[in-house]
Parts: C-alpha cells; structure tokens; sequence
C-alpha cells in the first residue's frame, strides 16, 4: 500500500512541472542562438515604456525583431514570415495606415509582404495561418530587457 501511495504522489510532481517554453518549431525559420539586451532608457528604445509600442531590432533572429509592450509584459517575435520559406519578401512590416504617408503606421500589427497575412503583436497570431510568429524569450531586469533564444 505504502507503494503505491508513494508513486500516486511522484506521479504528478515528475510530470506536473512547466518548461516555461512556447513551441517554436517552425520549418520555415531556423532556430538562431542570440542574447539581446535592450536598454529602454536610450531614445531609440524608450517607447518602450509605453503600452502598445514596438521597435524593430534588425540585427538578430532570421530578418530582425519586433519588441512590443503588451500592457502585461514585453514580446519579442522574429522578423521574419512564419508561413513563407525565407526570400527577398520574407521580412515583416509595421502595417500601413495610409500607403501615401510612410510615418502613419500601426505598431500593434506586422505583415508579411510575400501574402498580405497580418499578424497581431499581442498574440503572435494570423486567422487563418497555420503558423503564428516566432517567439522569442524575454526577461525583465529594470529598465533592461534581455531577449534571448
């Protein structure tokens, strides 16, 4: 008896434990090993402070990141097209307000040139695609946000 109490009680404590990753198998972008660290008091970053801002960090990932302030915590997804081989048209974009004025965009929303899909910086997610964006782990250390895959 004491047997089988001691395995009903390792049971859930062997398997009940979280990984704290998101599934970011993709065939589509390869798996890049980086360390980021942004420091939001700079300029060029202190948007990020702010609820439903996003700065494009071209340098890391596949075709770059997008960092967002989600109201809850920050993000960081790849930059490039999570439902396209990666071409000259894989690299997302800020959506356009008004295709007239390039400085009326939507921070809260990226799109993949090669078929128009748009993906919310919230989730990560398009309707209707099999793939969302490619997350990307972020901590917070003050006023530095550390990225790393």
């Amino acid at each position: 008896m004491k047997k089988y109490l001691l395995l009903l009680i390792a049971f859930p404590l062997l398997f009940g434990c979280d990984t704290n990753s998101t599934n970011n198998n993709n065939p589509y972008i390869p798996n890049y090993s980086f360390t980021l660290d942004i420091n939001m008091s700079l300029p060029a970053y202190s948007s990020l402070k702010f609820v439903s801002n996003a700065v494009y960090y071209p340098s890391q990932g596949a075709r770059g990141l997008y960092i967002f302030n989600t109201g809850s915590g920050y993000v960081a997804f790849d930059g490039a097209c999570p439902n396209q081989a990666l071409t000259s048209c894989s690299t997302m974009n800020f959506k356009k307000l008004d295709p007239n004025d390039p400085l009326k965009i939507d921070k809260t929303t990226i799109v993949c040139p090669c078929d128009n899909a748009e993906y919310s910086l919230f989730s990560g997610q398009s309707a209707g695609k099999q793939y969302p964006l490619k997350q990307y782990r972020v901590e917070v250390n003050g006023e530095v946000l550390r990225i790393y895959n």
